[in-house]
């Protein structure tokens, strides 16, 4: 699936459950949310469970709960995206170009 397909399948998956009608606002409290996410499964990845109520949990599922996670944040910014109308490769691009611009012009 290219990214175009993805970002037009994230807009159905959410409006069918009606979580596009969010306000903006609770869409960026999930997406701070799911971002704490990403950084337990990078604890997790990197040092390991160290609570007597985690799981240990082997690298491959650690690594899959990532992947999951990291999803999570993707949908969330998809939402963002597409409430403003802005296709993911535009930002791929304008992110791109700023960097580009940012550390090409002190060459």
């Amino acid at each position: 699936m290219n990214v175009n397909e993805f970002q037009d399948w994230v807009k159905e998956h959410y409006d069918q459950r009606g979580w596009t009608d969010l306000d903006i606002f609770v869409r960026i409290g999930f997406l701070a949310e799911e971002t704490g996410e990403v950084a337990r499964a990078i604890r997790a990845l990197e040092i390991g469970r160290d609570r007597p109520d985690e799981s240990p949990g082997t690298m491959s599922q650690h690594k899959q709960e990532l992947t999951e996670e990291l999803g999570d944040v993707l949908g969330n910014i998809i939402v963002i995206a597409n409430k403003y109308e802005i296709p993911l490769e535009t930002i791929f691009q304008s992110h791109r170009d700023k960097l580009d611009k940012r550390f090409n012009s002190n060459k």
